[in-house]
């Protein structure tokens, strides 16, 4: 088993130290891609989670705040040095690499089109794509998805925290992952 290292190690290593551990992570074909995701900590939440789920590359796109940032080094404990990321202007511009990679596009939205999350047999590779704090996935990444997914909501609320969410998903994928193997 690969050690594991705690946050007080994390938030110290420097970038070269950082780049070795980068190179040496296990990964599944998995792509989290953050259309517009405003609020650093939660932009640093899902850097932590893509380390803990081994999410091959994360993609940040347009209002997505990008390392080095000392809000994103903090809430990410450091993992934004670790985790492989790129950036894009645009989800558009995100789209079209993510075809190249051949991948299965997901989005995670509450919409009309959406299914159950748990309700699907996702394909690898995977791109999962979640949206900003307020108008959630673009139209755009919508209509560029192979399949719009949800997350049931039974309060008041119509949404949960991105990174949330997103966890709830991540693991879902894992597990379907995994079984197969």
């Amino acid at each position: 088993m690969k050690q594991k290292l705690k946050p007080q190690i994390l938030r110290k290593l420097t970038y070269k130290e950082a780049e070795l551990l980068k190179n040496k992570r296990d990964t599944f074909p998995i792509y989290l891609v953050l259309d517009n995701v405003y609020d650093t900590f939660n932009t640093g939440a899902l850097f932590r989670l893509a380390d803990a789920t081994g999410v091959k590359e994360i993609i940040l796109c347009g209002m997505t705040e990008t390392p080095p940032n000392k809000k994103l080094a903090q809430s990410s404990i450091g993992l934004d040095k670790i985790v492989p990321w790129r950036y894009f202007r645009n989800i558009s511009e995100a789209i079209d690499y993510l075809k190249k990679q051949n991948c299965y596009i997901v989005s995670l939205e509450q919409d009309k089109r959406a299914r159950q999350y748990n309700h699907v047999n996702y394909k690898i590779p995977l791109a999962v794509i979640v949206g900003n704090e307020t108008y959630g996935v673009s139209e755009e990444a919508l209509a560029n998805s192979d399949i719009i997914v949800q997350i049931p909501m039974y309060g008041y609320n119509t949404s949960l925290n991105v990174a949330v969410a997103t966890g709830i998903l991540l693991y879902t994928v894992l597990d379907q992952i995994i079984t197969k193997q």
